[in-house]
């Protein structure tokens, strides 16, 4: 071991490095994340409720001519309505997402993770709750979906909430940014 000019030992010698700066850390990060959760969890389950009272199923409104509008549907699978004879296994597939963000969130301290976080914690959680508790049956329970895209597909506020998490997904892990500071003692992250 060799020691610095003050006479001790470097830092990579210790194991620590440099602290990111201050403001990308939080301990306040998880509940940063469970508040966003919150908000899109909330807001997704008043716009479902207010298309399925207003709305007529599959009768078209535009809002920007062919690109956006609104119509209700109800979707039993994926993106795009793939699987729709397997409810069950996204039911599934979105209770282990759902858990497994939940996983990350209790551990995250970055700011910026915290709303990548949030928003896919929110996105699955609404739609794991659709998959549980809507008709047809428990467990198998049919999305509502209602913002038309074109002639694409038909979505809702949770799937803008898990589209911007996945793409802060890809960038903040193409950066390299970490969940939580580096080289900090546990205790002090």
């Amino acid at each position: 071991m060799s020691d610095n000019a003050a006479g001790g030992p470097t830092s990579d010698e210790i194991g620590t490095t440099e602290p990111a700066p201050a403001g990308r850390w939080s301990r306040f990060a998880p509940g940063i994340a469970v508040g966003i959760a919150l908000v899109v969890l909330v807001v997704d389950q008043l716009t479902k409720v207010w298309a399925e009272a207003t709305l007529t199923l599959g009768e078209r409104t535009p809002i920007l001519g062919g690109a956006l509008g609104i119509q209700l549907a109800y979707n039993p699978g994926a993106a795009f309505s793939l699987g729709a004879d397997t409810t069950w296994v996204f039911t599934i597939l979105a209770g282990i997402g759902v858990l497994v963000v939940a996983w990350f969130v209790w551990r995250v301290r970055s700011r910026a993770w915290a709303i990548c976080l949030g928003l896919l914690l929110g996105g699955a959680t609404t739609h794991f709750l659709d998959r549980m508790f809507r008709d047809p049956s428990f467990g198998q329970g049919h999305v509502v979906d209602f913002i038309a895209y074109f002639n694409w597909f038909i979505g809702n506020v949770a799937d803008i909430a898990l589209f911007f998490g996945v793409v802060m997904f890809l960038v903040l892990t193409l950066r390299g940014t970490p969940l939580r500071p580096e080289g900090v003692p546990e205790s002090t992250r």
